[in-house]
């Protein structure tokens, strides 16, 4: 952006009809939480539309940040019936502005679908509020998307509220303390796993504290292999949804888990985070956040000893220095 030049004027906090892109995937979803509210406190009574895809539309539904969600936000490029019909959606919509939080190549032509009439903040080419850093890249997703809406006019963000993200926990008949484990990633990415093993190691390490397994139907192997280490952990893979989890980080005394999107979710809800990292992600652009977070980074991230766990956890949960702040980063020794 030319420093000499005037930016353009910030979209009206009285637009009535506000369009939302965030496509995916859960982490960065969770990393939104904040961008989200900022955009509702500066449009208090616009109509608010979220375009995301299926996966994710129970979650913005709960949310006290939109007045509608659309799920088919990412038809296959093959797919022209669906992308037919988005675009003839887009348009009839008639937004006074988007903002585009996914940033992608995509979301950046579904400019065309709504048309040029409407203001933009994004990437896209052309558009009315670019995020003009030739460094955006290099930040990390949550003061990326901050600076982005400060180009764009808002200056206010005001703490999400995530009382919404809550549900009872009675029919999973949980120990009065636990700690939750996250032992799962995208399958397609296997260095972002601490080894099943390791979990069940550690579980097994601490002692009182039972350990609850979280993730996806899939994962169940993964809690196998550590029950089988530690036989007093509890199995709640394929049993969660995303208000559970909310509820489970209220209530767990603690979480460890990899790079993966339920380790954002529980880390923003408040819980005593430590998220494990190797070479395959940088916590310097995607560490989650929330009030107490650190990260322990290790490459090959199998090479990480659950003792080394069990130090960072003892400083996390007794705030010792860097350990409750947000994205905090430790390599192991």
């Amino acid at each position: 952006m030319n420093p000499a030049a005037s930016p353009p004027p910030a979209p009206s906090a009285e637009a009535g009809r506000i369009l939302v892109i965030k496509l995916a995937a859960l982490g960065d979803f969770a990393l939104a939480f904040g961008s989200f509210a900022a955009i509702r406190a500066r449009h208090p009574a616009a109509r608010i539309t979220l375009l995301t895809t299926h996966p994710y539309a129970e979650l913005a539904r709960r949310s006290p940040w939109f007045d509608e969600v659309w799920s088919d936000g990412r038809p296959a490029w093959t797919d022209l019936a669906g992308l037919w019909r988005l675009a003839r959606r887009l348009r009839a919509a008639r937004f006074d502005f988007v903002y585009d939080l996914q940033t992608s190549g995509r979301s950046s032509r579904y400019r065309r679908f709504v048309g040029r009439a409407a203001g933009w903040s994004g990437i896209a080419r052309g558009c009315s509020h670019p995020h003009a850093n030739p460094r955006r890249d290099e930040m990390h997703t949550v003061e990326r998307q901050r600076e982005q809406l400060e180009m764009a006019g808002i200056t206010e963000f005001p703490p999400p509220d995530l009382s919404w993200l809550d549900g009872d926990l009675a029919r999973f008949e949980l120990p009065a303390r636990f700690a939750l484990l996250v032992p799962g990633a995208s399958p397609g990415r296997p260095a972002k796993r601490w080894p099943a093993e390791r979990y069940g190691e550690l579980a097994a390490m601490l002692g009182d504290l039972r350990c609850v397994v979280v993730g996806g139907a899939a994962e169940a192997p993964l809690a196998a292999t550590i029950l089988a280490r530690a036989p007093g952990t509890v199995d709640l893979t394929g049993r969660t949804g995303f208000a559970d989890l909310g509820a489970l980080a209220r209530r767990a005394a603690l979480a460890v888990g990899n790079d993966t999107g339920p380790i954002h979710l529980i880390a923003t809800c408040g819980c005593p985070t430590l998220a494990l990292f190797g070479e395959d992600s940088d916590p310097a652009l995607c560490a989650p956040r929330g009030p107490a977070v650190a990260v322990l980074r290790q490459a090959p991230l199998a090479a990480l000893e659950p003792r080394q766990v069990v130090a960072a956890l003892a400083g996390l949960t007794a705030g010792a220095p860097g350990g409750r702040d947000r994205g905090a980063t430790a390599a192991a020794p």
